[in-house]
């Protein structure tokens, strides 16, 4: 028999048989013969040990009495089952035992000197279970308790084997001594809500003031490989399936585990780094966060208005509301539990999730039931919370490599294409770091690869920039003298002549050609000789109405008048990112062709770089087929912007911004190094060089013997040096006639020499962009397809 006795108890425990000698006396009684005598039997054999019926105190009768006590509960104890269950008879949560089946002696033999104790379970937890079990059985409340118990048992190895603890109490009878205390249902919710006040509950049910009789059946099974919450790992913030189902297969494991029909899950991210709680950036059908709503993101101080948020952020404390309207009760409180009853939450839980004291994240518990969630079932989120750990520092790793695969591709120019280089660099690095070695790094040089460049120019824009400086400093100045011309409180002033003077002198220069510091001079002459008289002058009301309109229309920032720049940029803008759009998207098929090397940038339009060769991608095998389909999808991508451009004209805040298009055609292979100073790849060597040279200067090149420029609005011109890739780019150019994309006519012409370079030739074609055309689809597979 194994004793080991919790020093504190609400019990007055008195081992008992009692109700299954009842049951043995109702079988004596049946008309089945061998039924009748095998009861009246044991029934005869038992009674002179009157304490098997009253209850037991003294443990030497069980020790005394063990064949006495098998032969009465051989129906329970099959002979047949003994090798395989594992069960014993027991005092349930107390460390009492007898009565072992053969299998739990032959455990508890290779054991060794070892004494059954329950994990991770103390005094004060034994005395409010056994307080629950109270409440259940005789005020008839439903409190779940449901944490998984576990005796952790040696086998002869010394390995541990967790065995799960089940216990069936049918044969115990719970009522109170003259010393119990009689509750009403204000101090049973006082208790529901208090489940770690031990002191509260020693209150409400003093030491032995309750009697258990009877005796329970514990039944062990190795749960050492169990996973019983395995799910949830696996589906908690899984990220290869839909945000719905992930959703609806979390709330259902929670469900399981709190039994609770209408239970919901959310989660709060915390950022340390702004304290603030964020949402999990998910798709929108993926678990919602019930303190955000439809916020993305909230001030932690704001989150919890009204309850202990310092437990959550500080103490790290678990959050327990079973009655969210009565917690709105208590001043202080209202705000937060009206954005909980705005979600029809009636009951609730928010627990931290913590790695190494680390607060990551909340994890949400609602339910539209008041007091389903309460401080006493929380406690079944302990056994879960490890796996949710483990999900959410997942999810704070993979959120840091996803905003190192954004600074990678927004902030730096190592593409996807290269980046194996890079990483082949960085591991040697760590390993000779890690063996406390010197380690210089090499230079990152690809051989042999085949440039294409590109761009889509906005057409003067320089010029446009100017004529908008011109128009809002034009309009501003006629705004001051209209001022000085029509207030009458200014003219009274005698500066105020000489002020309009220099105004008007002013709007005159606007009409000749804008000189690089022309806007910078009117800009700090109004800011320093005319604002600060206008401010400083006493104006009468009428004139008051005057210089407000004046001031509304000022920049905050420039202190000037910025509707037309603002439109000018504004529309330059759209463009940009529009055609940024259009070529990165184009750029994912392009990939699919042959993995090469992408760059593109931002200026008054877009420029793109291509390099394709065998050193980029060594893993494939490298052919010139594949240098002749980019350069098909690099015209037919440009083809695309210039549509999406003449479709974005219509609704531009600055309707009179062209652009041309332009290819560089480059047959000869280069050389390409990253440079470690500007962070980004560019031509290696002297004989290289000239593909840059050209690059820099094609774009304001003019035809030969005339002034016009090479390239024009709504055409793409291709600029080429051989005659062979003459042949190849109208055979492209013919294919994309007969799609209705370019139009008939085609230009060809010499390019002017520039310095340093001779000899190139161009080719001028139109985009249609009729209605039909800028509607129709078209795909880069189609055009090849038809091509081949």
């Amino acid at each position: 028999m194994n004793r080991h006795l919790f020093k504190e108890s609400p019990f007055k425990t008195l081992i008992s048989f009692h109700k299954l000698i009842e049951s043995l006396e109702e079988i004596a009684l049946s008309d089945v013969d061998y039924r009748s005598n095998y009861a009246k039997s044991l029934l005869k054999e038992i009674e002179h040990i009157p304490e098997f019926r009253t209850g037991i105190e003294d443990f030497s009768i069980i020790t005394d009495n063990k064949k006495l006590i098998k032969n009465l509960l051989a129906d329970l104890f099959p002979t047949a089952l003994t090798h395989n269950e594992i069960k014993a008879v027991t005092i349930p949560f107390q460390n009492i035992t007898f009565n072992y089946s053969k299998r739990f002696k032959k455990i508890v033999k290779n054991a060794g000197d070892f004494d059954l104790n329950i994990r991770d379970f103390s005094d004060d937890q034994f005395y409010v279970l056994s307080c629950i079990l109270i409440l259940n059985a005789y005020y008839n409340q439903n409190f779940d308790y449901s944490k998984p118990l576990f005796y952790d048992i040696p086998d002869t190895d010394g390995v541990l084997h967790h065995y799960r603890i089940l216990y069936n109490a049918d044969f115990i009878e719970i009522y109170p001594s003259e010393n119990a205390k009689s509750l009403s249902q204000e101090e049973i919710d006082e208790l529901m809500d208090n489940f770690d006040n031990i002191a509260l509950w020693k209150e409400k049910f003093p030491l032995e003031s309750w009697v258990l009789k009877g005796f329970g059946i514990v039944s062990l099974f190795d749960a050492t490989k169990e996973s019983a919450i395995s799910n949830l790992k696996s589906n908690l913030l899984k990220r290869d399936k839909e945000g719905s189902e992930k959703n609806k297969n979390s709330e259902s494991i929670f469900r399981s585990i709190f039994k609770i029909p209408d239970l919901r899950i959310g989660i709060s991210l915390y950022n340390d780094d702004e304290k603030k709680f964020t949402k999990l950036p998910l798709d929108k059908n993926s678990i919602e966060s019930f303190i955000l709503q439809n916020k993305d993101e909230i001030e932690c101080c704001n989150a919890f208005l009204g309850c202990s948020l310092n437990s959550l952020l500080e103490a790290k404390e678990t959050i327990s509301i079973s009655n969210v309207e009565a917690f709105a009760g208590i001043p202080g409180n209202e705000r937060f539990a009206q954005i909980l009853l705005d979600q029809n939450i009636k009951s609730c839980i928010f627990t931290p999730v913590v790695k190494d004291n680390k607060l990551l994240g909340i994890i949400e518990l609602v339910s539209a039931t008041p007091r389903s969630l309460n401080s006493i079932n929380a406690n079944n989120l302990q056994l879960i919370i490890p796996n949710i750990v483990d999900t959410l520092e997942r999810h704070d790793s993979d959120l840091k490599n996803q905003i190192e695969a954004i600074i990678q591709r927004e902030y730096t120019a190592i593409h996807s294409s290269v980046y194996w280089k890079f990483k082949a660099e960085a591991q040697k690095y760590l390993q000779t770091n890690n063996s406390k070695k010197e380690h210089t790094f090499k230079e990152i040089v690809f051989k042999e690869v085949y440039p294409l460049y590109g761009q889509i120019d906005i057409n003067g824009s320089s010029e446009h920039r100017n004529n908008t400086v011109k128009e809002d400093l034009k309009n501003q100045l006629n705004h001051l003298i209209s001022i000085f011309e029509n207030s009458k409180s200014i003219q009274k002033l005698p500066l105020s002549e000489q002020l309009k003077f220099e105004l008007q002198s002013y709007q005159e220069d606007l009409g000749k050609e804008l000189k690089a510091d022309t806007e910078q001079q009117i800009q700090n002459y109004i800011e320093k000789e005319i604002h600060p008289f206008l401010t400083n002058a006493i104006i009468d009301t009428n004139d008051k109405l005057l210089l407000n309109s004046y001031f509304e229309n000022l920049d905050p920032k420039t202190k000037l008048f910025y509707d037309a720049r603002k439109k000018f940029d504004e529309a330059m803008s759209i463009i940009n990112k529009e055609m940024a759009a259009v070529l990165d998207n184009e750029q994912t098929e392009a990939q699919t062709i042959f993995p090469h090397y992408f760059e593109r940038f931002k200026t008054d339009g877009v420029e793109h770089n291509l390099y394709i060769g065998a050193s980029i991608t060594p893993s494939q095998t490298f052919d010139l087929m594949y240098l002749n389909n980019l350069r098909l999808w690099q015209l037919q991508t440009l083809c695309k912007m210039e549509l999406a451009h003449h479709r974005l004209k219509k609704v531009l805040p600055y309707g009179q911004l062209e652009v041309s298009s332009l290819i560089l055609v480059f047959s000869s292979p280069i050389s390409i190094r990253f440079r470690m100073d500007e962070k980004r790849f560019d031509v290696d060597g002297t004989y290289n060089a000239r593909y840059e040279v050209v690059k820099k200067r094609i774009d304001k090149a003019h035809i030969k013997g005339t002034k016009e420029r090479i390239t024009q609005k709504e055409k793409i011109t291709i600029v080429y040096s051989h005659s062979f890739e003459e042949t190849e780019y109208l055979k492209y150019i013919k294919f994309l006639q007969f799609k209705k994309v370019l139009e008939p006519q085609i230009e060809q012409f010499e390019v002017e020499d520039l310095q340093g370079v001779y000899g190139l030739k161009a080719i001028r074609i139109k985009v249609i962009n009729t209605d039909e055309n800028i509607d129709a689809q078209y795909t880069y597979k189609e055009l090849l397809d038809t091509l081949h």
